[in-house]
């Protein structure tokens, strides 16, 4: 997991140009929330990470009645990788797994 999540941010960085604020490296997508986060899954299926839970934020909001423009958060991981480092500091549980929120933003 180590090679593999330097690796992928690279690949990203690389391709797209990136904002960093906070903590959070923000990309453009050329496709639209969905394709965005399919892709996001299949590539990081090919790299070996899990996709724990992929959450529809959109879909969420309509139950209750309200709109929200499209919104899906992917969570993945490598619990090989993430167990022993939880292990050492058990309050990384807070940072794993990684998260990626797949958004539409008004431009």
């Amino acid at each position: 997991m180590q090679k593999v999540i330097p690796g992928l941010l690279a690949a990203l960085l690389i391709s797209s140009p990136a904002i960093a604020g906070d903590g959070m490296i923000s990309l453009k997508s050329a496709y639209d929330v969905s394709t965005t986060a399919n892709r996001l899954e299949q590539g990081l299926n090919a790299k070996g990470m899990t996709i724990f839970a992929k959450i529809d934020h959109a879909a969420g909001a309509e139950k209750v009645g309200l709109k929200l423009r499209p919104t899906e958060l992917v969570t993945s991981g490598n619990p090989k990788a993430g167990t022993p480092l939880m292990q050492c500091t058990q309050s990384l549980g807070i940072d794993l797994p990684q998260k990626a929120l797949i958004a539409q933003v008004d431009i």
